[in-house]
């Protein structure tokens, strides 16, 4: 059956496009100059680039000033990272280059909201764009009391302004200033209590020169994540790399085989001790999709029954039951992998958006998953579209709750 009428769609990966005011709103006076701030670039300069998946692209200028972001003394180009919804296909990029080449609810959480309506979308879960996946950007600072400005400023633009245009559709999600774990914790305990819902981490912390899953370091963090009962949101691309492709590969393969970085990201965590030293750490593994997971948990119990009597990995937890007791991922039109659901667990599957990148479906997404839902019992639709996203992210539904419901909600 398709989605019922009463099911609220919940996507746990959509994306902003930070305003041009978010960090000059709110850095003190000493920090603008130096702080995140759009300028802008003249036409007829040299072409401009972005680095997209490891790759290096040409960005579409059409013949206006165009807008960058500058944090420090370093610019960067694309502000709109394929801000692309409403677009003909034949348009679709990896820009825009300014603002107002974009949905207004792309940066406005009040017209995002009529986006959604249109969409069919009841709530959202936000990445940053300028911040990067996990608010990485603020690596690249050299002026460190600044940088924990910065992730703090985004944090609080999240909560006080976007997430607070409708608290009931928009599920906070932070960043951390993951050079220093004790102001991890910090932020962690500072935003959970202003009612943060969840924390982006990168897929692989050692591209940044930060310990990985198999390191110490992380231990105090993610204690303090446990201790919140919340979940960490891992985005794939936030570790800040590609996937391992031929050189010359056009960004297509990139962009068809980004899934792979979410499938390393899970196994690390798998074999890695972060959920044996945390018994209650719950992950989010977004626009990876899911249709892959059935075939690598298979995978990773064969290798733990061959080979664990002789490495340093667990000798009492299969792989797969970590996965479902601590993980779960999500996808937009992934038909294979609801086929496959009790495989992966029904329980451990989300369904997401990608509102306003290239691929959501805007502005019939409610249409299409109700075609990838159409041979699911309700029972099963309702956990994956809806109640999974309350559960796991401690969201309840605090609307009015729709007249055709049934007792049960």
């Amino acid at each position: 059956m398709p989605l019922q009428p009463w099911m609220k769609l919940l996507s746990t990966d959509d994306h902003v496009i930070e305003h041009p005011t978010v960090w000059t709103d709110r850095l003190p006076a000493r920090y603008q100059d130096e702080g995140p701030r759009i300028i802008e670039r003249m036409p007829g300069e040299d072409a401009l680039t972005a680095k997209v998946a490891g790759k290096t692209v040409t960005l579409k200028t059409s013949g206006k000033p165009t807008q960058q972001w500058k944090y420090e003394d370093r610019v960067y180009t694309n502000i709109g990272l394929n801000a692309v919804a409403g677009r003909p296909l034949d348009q679709y990029g990896v820009d825009p280059v300014r603002f107002d080449d974009m949905l207004p609810g792309c940066y406005d959480p009040v017209a995002r909201l009529a986006d959604m309506d249109l969409d069919g979308v009841w709530g959202s879960l936000n990445f940053p764009s300028f911040a990067r996946f996990a608010c990485t950007v603020f690596l690249d600072g050299k002026d460190r009391d600044l940088a924990l400005l910065g992730v703090q400023a985004y944090n609080d633009w999240m909560l006080d302004e976007w997430c607070a245009a409708a608290p009931d559709r928009y599920i906070p999600l932070m960043g951390l200033p993951l050079w220093d774990e004790e102001l991890c914790v910090a932020e962690v305990r500072r935003t959970a209590a202003k009612g943060a819902k969840a924390f982006m981490f990168p897929e692989s912390t050692q591209t940044y020169g930060l310990p990985s899953f198999f390191e110490e370091g992380w231990d105090r963090l993610f204690s303090a994540v446990e201790e919140a009962d919340l979940p960490l949101a891992i985005h794939f691309g936030g570790g800040g790399v590609g996937p391992r492709l031929t050189p010359g590969a056009p960004l297509a393969c990139s962009i068809t085989m980004f899934a792979t970085n979410s499938m390393g990201a899970l196994t690390d965590l798998m074999f890695s001790p972060v959920f044996h030293r945390h018994p209650n750490l719950k992950v989010g593994l977004s626009e990876g999709g899911i249709g892959w997971i059935p075939y690598l948990l298979e995978r990773a119990d064969f290798v733990w029954e061959r080979h664990r009597a002789y490495q340093n990995i667990a000798k009492d937890a299969r792989p797969s039951d970590l996965f479902r007791k601590h993980v779960h991922g999500c996808f937009i039109s992934d038909e294979h992998g609801v086929k496959n659901r009790d495989a992966i667990g029904t329980d451990n599957i989300t369904w997401e958006s990608d509102y306003p990148h290239s691929d959501s479906n805007w502005p019939h997404s409610r249409k299409i998953a109700e075609d990838v839902f159409r041979d699911v019992p309700d029972e099963d639709a309702h956990k994956i579209a809806e109640l999974n996203v309350r559960r796991l992210y401690k969201f309840p539904d605090t609307s009015e709750p729709a007249a055709t419901a049934p007792d049960a909600r």
